[in-house]
């Protein structure tokens, strides 16, 4: 079980996630998100984590590294590709509306967030964007997030995990949208989803984390995941 901790702002946080046993890690750069974090400050804070994580990768003889997300709404494509080369992001997660054609355009890194209502419209969403996946057991293929009609996540509402299973048992699959502590472990048992991720479920207050409850989320997904494969 891969675990997405999203809306990264400092690297404190970045650390207590890492530390925790985190997988991915989240970064916002559309400028109306409460947790907005600027390409320079994303990039310092990418470039002090790989330093401190490499040491201590080589010091412990560690292979796990943690891949760094960087989440767009409808954001033009050489831009994408500016922040990816200065941030040095693993993948992006295009969070918009972005026709298949910039999605193609992005690849290997993209993958598409969709926020279905009901189980039609995952399904709907996979049948246009599955074309222009570039699949593989190290990278989602989707996200599914909650539906709102204006908002771009982070809502705190739960997003349809039924749903969210159709779409797992053909493609690695983020689940996302209102997961907590509390409710992950029912998620997992549910959707059975490649990862997970939160982003308001794990906050102090938007843009700064709650270290509890990342540690928490990141115990309980890892924990559910254990089980699950007994």
């Amino acid at each position: 079980m891969r675990v997405k901790i999203c809306g990264i702002t400092n690297l404190e946080d970045a650390q207590v996630a890492i530390e925790a046993g985190a997988d991915l890690l989240g970064f916002i750069f559309y400028p109306k998100s409460p947790r907005y974090v600027e390409p320079d400050t994303a990039a310092a804070v990418i470039k002090a984590l790989n330093t401190q994580y490499a040491t201590l990768r080589q010091a412990q003889d560690a292979a796990r590294t943690t891949q760094y997300v960087g989440v767009f709404v409808d954001e033009h494509v050489n831009r994408v590709r500016e922040i990816i080369e200065q941030c040095k992001l693993d993948l992006v997660q295009l969070h918009g509306s972005e026709p298949p054609v910039e999605v193609r355009m992005l690849q290997p890194h993209a993958f598409k967030a969709i926020r279905p209502k009901q189980r039609g419209d995952a399904e709907a969403a996979v049948a246009t964007y599955a074309p222009v996946m570039d699949i593989s057991a190290d990278r989602p293929a989707f996200l599914i997030d909650a539906h709102h009609p204006w908002k771009f996540g982070g809502t705190g509402e739960t997003s349809d995990w039924i749903a969210a299973k159709v779409v797992a048992w053909r493609f690695p699959i983020i689940l996302a949208g209102g997961l907590t502590p509390e409710n992950v472990v029912q998620a997992i048992e549910v959707a059975e989803p490649w990862g997970v991720d939160t982003s308001s479920g794990v906050e102090a207050e938007p843009g700064k984390k709650d270290h509890a409850e990342v540690r928490a989320f990141i115990e309980a997904a890892k924990s559910a995941d254990a089980k699950r494969e007994a």
